[in-house]
């Protein structure tokens, strides 16, 4: 008979917040399921390439597998209840989550990692915890498994959980990501992130065309007939929009003049490390976050396994270029360094150094890309200091931050994701501050701060746009005047 040797601790406690079900559930409530706890939080790259396992679980066994979201935040900004309702429509998650801010379940269920399993039989016991990102295809067997022996054991009381799904945004935009120009022209690209596609936008911010079907899926084709999953990234060339296609661990190319889309690399599973040069029809990558393109070298930030790539266009074959793997902060030759969740990437006008946005230790980096190829850090200092602080680089810190581009010749502009505000890092003086210290003037009717943004790019004339991602509307700033105000929405 299956049976734990534990009993759960209970999961209705005051003070905890419950997302996608009308009223609290208890573990009572949940009896004759086997039940899910899934401890995550939403910056970790690994907690997101879960949720798809999850949702299959969900949907093969609606009534004798119950998934609980645990929400146990790692940062200061998800701890705000806002920001994880966006991140739950953002990911289309449909199963309760609890937001743990206190980290109270996180304690008595004495979790160490994210994400982390705990499995609980239906009779309310604990059965074993599986932390780090479990292999697909052993969970559902594992979990195929539990619910046979309770079967057997006749202790399966099937029902449907009563669920209330967040709801999508209505707009011309959904949770947009990153925004390039397209060279030569008097367009942007813009990934459109929430909707599947990426959309052109013309000096107005009026969307003039979508690419890409719109459904979440992984098919070449026409621009109207593809399919994308969650594109994060993007890179433009001559007639052609590179793009980070996230959700499917691919790279795929937009041809304009063909109207058609290809898949450069990636085959649409989450790849392993990236070790050796490796045929791009082959290879398999996880979570590309952003694109940079000089020449024939396209740059990506493979956030699944904190590296940086290079896809080589003209010998169509990809190799690692920064990124042992493992997740932390270390300095040093390109090949032995280790990375963070990479999440952004701007080149040096010379195109000799790729600057980074390392998420998860909330640093801005840098990787040499002549040799010796060295990586070193410029802000930031470790996977848990974070904070909003201005001064000489050794003291300032940022939260969480997803893009960046240069701001002329001697200075980077940061998307300071979690704090919701533009950083400038100045290379010359060694100081970072706030673009907007307060004298900059909001032109809208209505004026609200910026909520997560996740891209940045500056314009030849100077001009910022800021992609304000759950807001779910681009930004533009006119430093000659101290200005800004909502570009497209």
């Amino acid at each position: 008979m299956l049976k734990g040797k534990v009993r759960a601790p209970e999961i209705d406690r005051p003070g905890l917040e419950w997302f996608n079900v009308e009223r609290p559930l208890s573990l009572a409530d949940l009896r004759g399921k086997v039940v899910l706890l899934d401890f995550w939080t939403y910056c970790c790259i690994n907690c997101l390439h879960l949720l798809p396992t999850l949702a299959i679980l969900e949907e093969a066994f609606p009534e004798e597998v119950a998934v609980i979201g645990v929400h146990s935040p790692k940062f200061a900004a998800e701890k705000d209840s806002s920001n994880l309702r966006d991140a739950i429509a953002r990911h289309g998650i449909r199963h309760p989550v609890i937001q743990d801010r206190d980290h109270v379940l996180w304690q008595q269920y004495a979790v160490r990692a994210w994400p982390t399993i705990i499995f609980i039989a239906p009779d309310g016991s604990v059965l074993g915890q599986a932390s780090g990102e479990p292999s697909r295809d052993k969970l559902l067997r594992f979990v195929a498994d539990l619910l046979q022996e309770a079967a057997d054991g006749d202790q399966l009381e099937p029902s449907r959980l009563s669920l209330t799904a967040q709801p999508q945004p209505e707009g011309a935009l959904a949770f947009p990501a990153k925004m390039r120009r397209l060279p030569g022209t008097a367009l942007w690209a813009l990934a459109d992130s929430g909707h599947n596609r990426i959309v052109l936008l013309d000096e107005d911010g009026e969307v003039v065309r979508a690419l890409g079907s719109g459904h979440q899926g992984f098919e070449d084709g026409t621009a109207e007939e593809a399919s994308f999953d969650s594109p994060q990234g993007l890179a433009c060339d001559d007639g052609v929009i590179y793009v980070a296609d996230t959700g499917n661990h691919a790279i795929r190319r937009i041809l304009l003049a063909e109207d058609t889309v290809e898949t450069l690399t990636g085959t649409g599973n989450r790849g392993p490390v990236l070790e050796r040069v490796q045929p791009a029809t082959s290879a398999s990558l996880a979570s590309p976050w952003d694109l940079a393109v000089a020449g024939g070298a396209l740059y990506f930030a493979n956030a699944g396994t904190h590296q940086i790539g290079v896809l080589d266009l003209l010998g169509s074959t990809v190799y690692p270029l920064a990124g042992t793997g493992a997740e932390e902060l270390r300095d040093g030759e390109a090949d032995k360094a280790s990375l963070a969740q990479p999440s952004g990437l701007a080149l040096s006008e010379d195109h000799g150094t790729l600057y980074f946005a390392d998420s998860e230790t909330s640093a801005i980096r840098a990787v040499g890309l002549r040799q010796p190829r060295m990586v070193s850090t410029l802000v930031g200092d470790s996977l848990f200091d974070f904070g909003h602080v201005n001064g000489p680089f050794a003291e300032a810190r940022l939260q969480h931050p997803l893009g960046l581009d240069l701001l002329g010749d001697g200075a980077l502009v940061v998307a300071d994701s979690y704090n919701g505000v533009l950083r400038v890092l100045d290379l010359a003086s060694g100081e970072a501050g706030d673009l907007d210290d307060g004298s900059y003037t909001c032109t809208d009717p209505v004026c609200r701060p910026s909520a997560e943004p996740a891209g940045v790019t500056v314009a030849e004339d100077g001009r910022i746009f800021l992609v304000d991602t759950n807001n779910h509307r681009v930004l533009v700033y006119h430093p000659e005047n101290r200005t800004y105000r909502t570009w497209a929405a």
